[in-house]
C-alpha cells in the first residue's frame, strides 16, 4: 500500500475506565463474544476504516496488555485515569501529535492522520458501519463530525488534526470533548446512526445482560 492509499484517519479507543459501578471491573477486560471488550472496541475501529489505532490503557493497564491481543495497535498508559475521560483523551490526542509528529520528521508526511475517530470501550452497539458513515462525511484536518442517535450527538467523533491541540486544553472530569463540542456546535456535522447502531453504555450491572 502506498502512501496515498493509506487511511486518512487513526483510530483513538478510550478504554482506562475502572468500572466503579460495575464492582471495580475494568471496562477494557469485560467478556464480550468470549474476549476482552477492547479487542471488539479496536476491531469496529479497524473495520471502520481506521488506519493506526490508540488505545488508551488506565484500570488494570498490565493486566489488559497481558489478557487482551492488541497487535499493532500503539498502547497509550494514562496514570491519570480515575480523573475522568478528559485525562485519557489527552493522553490519546498527546500520543497521535506526538506520531503525527515523527511521521513528518521523517519525511512521511503522508502517513500522518488528518484526523481521529474518537470512540468508548464501553459502547459495544455501535459497530463498523457507524464508524465509517461519520468517516464518509468527510475527512480533513478541519472535521468535526459526530455521530447522532435519532437528533442527539455521541459516539463516535472525528476531530480533524488541526483541533487536537484545542480539544485537548478543553478536557477535564469527565467530560472528554464535550467542552470543545458544545462551544463549536455550529460547526459540527452530525450524522445520523440510528438506524446502524445502539448508542447505550456498559455501566452499571443491568447493563452487563447487552454483551455476548
Amino acid at each position: 500500500m502506498s502512501d496515498d492509499e493509506k487511511p486518512l484517519f487513526a483510530g483513538l479507543l478510550l478504554a482506562a475506565g475502572g468500572g466503579r459501578r460495575l464492582g471495580g471491573r475494568p471496562k477494557a477486560l469485560l467478556c464480550h463474544r468470549g474476549r476482552p471488550l477492547v479487542e471488539h472496541a479496536v476491531r469496529v475501529l479497524r473495520e471502520g476504516g481506521c488506519g493506526e489505532v490508540h488505545v488508551v490503557l488506565g484500570a488494570a493497564s498490565a493486566l489488559v496488555r497481558e489478557r487482551a491481543a492488541l497487535d499493532g495497535c500503539v498502547l497509550v498508559d494514562n496514570p491519570d485515569w480515575e480523573e475522568g475521560m478528559g485525562s485519557s483523551l489527552r493522553a490519546g490526542l498527546a500520543s497521535l501529535t506526538g506520531a503525527a509528529g515523527a511521521a513528518r520528521t521523517a519525511g512521511a508526511a503522508g502517513t500522518a492522520p488528518r484526523a481521529v475517530l474518537v470512540s468508548l470501550v464501553d459502547q459495544p452497539g455501535i459497530g463498523a458501519a457507524a464508524m465509517r458513515r461519520v468517516a464518509g462525511a468527510g475527512v480533513s484536518a478541519v472535521s468535526l463530525t459526530a455521530a447522532a442517535y435519532d437528533g442527539k450527538r455521541g459516539h463516535p467523533v472525528l476531530l480533524g488534526a488541526d483541533r487536537w491541540a484545542d480539544v485537548a486544553a478543553s478536557a477535564a472530569g469527565d467530560r472528554g470533548a464535550r467542552a470543545y463540542l458544545r462551544a463549536h456546535e455550529a460547526e459540527i456535522t452530525l450524522v445520523e446512526c440510528g438506524d446502524v447502531a445502539e448508542a447505550y453504555d456498559i455501566d452499571v450491572e443491568a447493563d452487563l445482560a447487552r454483551l455476548e
